[in-house]
């Protein structure tokens, strides 16, 4: 019999959803996606709880399943897993499965299900076989993950391991030499070298790397020998400075409170030639006005009045009173005095007198107006008497 035109059977609206359906109907998406996450399968971040701070037996029990099996197959399932992830070059997480599988070559057999304490009846000799095998396979290819992350020491360290289990592993003499290279220690990077091509003479990558580190060596030393050329050539210099002003009879000192005069400096015109032109920086005080001229390079064979020539008339003197004539300079003593420095006379001249010294490099005048010079030298004596 058929229904009226105008009415229908049970509609999926109205009809009653199953428990399960019906509690996934009444969530929010954001509560499915919390519920779905506590669910191994469709885990986007680990939770070792409920996602309530309970236990998460589903993930437990995936975790349990990842030991589940001998020493030897439980470490080698973590190898390949670790081998899939350096052939995709993650090297953090291949590193994370190297470490879980040498971890479970140190665990003990496992026991009966019965709890009996009876050892599983094991090949004792050929799994420690392929444990050895596991294990040096691990160490060698964590090596690789350390080096691809610049964790060199790591490198050596995890090298040194596999050699302990088997010397004749020429991948671990690569990766140590790299990693020596790396960090520039290239004695040790040539015997690390040198060991991996007396197994296998005809290594490629070994040769390239030993070229690799015979080139750094050469250029290492050619910057070592610049360097000790140039340290040698600056003694050299001074040296020759240091007698060529002893020659003159000039005297210098340094203090703690030496001024920063950037690249001026006392110099020979030949630097290795103390009969050469001397120069020196040298500085025009103006006391009474608080005012100064520097002069980077004031030759022993120039004169004072030179140097005021081209410097005078002084841009702040509105009173004139800084004229080549109307002035006087003066320079104080090794004893703490002053002497008249002879505006006619040679820089060579009176430093060579040996009553002047030449303090941290720089020579100083005081300049002052001829009206004005007993006033400022006895103001200068009162300020310093000791």
């Amino acid at each position: 019999m058929s229904l009226p035109s105008n009415q229908h059977g049970p509609s999926a609206a109205s009809a009653a959803l199953p428990p399960a359906m019906a509690e996934v109907q009444s969530k929010s998406v954001d509560e499915l996606l919390k519920e779905m996450n506590r669910m191994p399968l469709f885990m986007t971040s680990l939770d070792d709880s409920d996602g309530e701070g309970g236990e998460n037996p589903g993930l437990e029990a995936m975790k349990a399943l990842a030991y589940e099996g001998s020493r030897v197959e439980v470490a080698e399932n973590f190898r390949q897993n670790g081998n899939e992830c350096a052939r995709a070059k993650q090297w953090q997480d291949a590193k994370e499965f190297y470490d879980k599988a040498i971890e479970s070559l140190k665990m003990p057999h496992k026991m009966n299900e019965d709890g009996s304490g009876i050892e599983v009846q094991v090949d004792e000799e050929t799994d420690a076989k392929k444990e050895k095998e596991i294990e040096e396979a691990c160490y060698v290819n964590r090596a690789l993950c350390h080096l691809e992350k610049k964790n060199y020491r790591s490198v050596n360290q995890d090298c040194a391991s596999t050699l302990r289990l088997n010397p004749s592993n020429v991948k671990a003499f690569y990766r140590s030499a790299t990693a020596c290279l790396a960090l520039d220690k290239l004695p040790e990077a040539v015997d690390a070298c040198t060991r991996g091509l007396s197994i296998d003479s005809s290594n490629a990558p070994l040769k390239a790397l030993q070229t690799k580190i015979s080139a750094r060596q050469t250029y290492i030393d050619s910057v070592v020998k610049a360097r000790r050329e140039r340290e040698e050539k600056i003694r050299s210099e001074k040296a020759t400075l240091a007698l060529a002003l002893k020659s003159r009879g000039i005297r210098t000192k340094n203090t703690d409170k030496a001024p920063d005069l950037e690249d001026a400096t006392i110099k020979l015109e030949s630097a290795l030639d103390p009969s050469s032109t001397l120069s020196f920086p040298a500085i025009l005080l103006y006391p009474l006005h608080s005012q100064s001229d520097f002069i980077k390079a004031f030759s022993e064979k120039e004169k004072l009045n030179q140097h005021l020539d081209y410097i005078f008339p002084l841009p702040w003197d509105e009173a004139k009173q800084y004229t080549m004539d109307g002035v006087e300079a003066y320079m104080e003593t090794a004893v703490g005095g002053l002497i008249k420095a002879g505006k006619k006379m040679t820089l060579g001249k009176i430093l060579g007198s040996g009553k002047v010294e030449v303090t941290d490099g720089l020579v100083r005048f005081h300049v002052v107006p001829k009206a004005r010079a007993e006033e400022w030298i006895e103001d200068f004596k009162k300020r310093n008497i000791k």
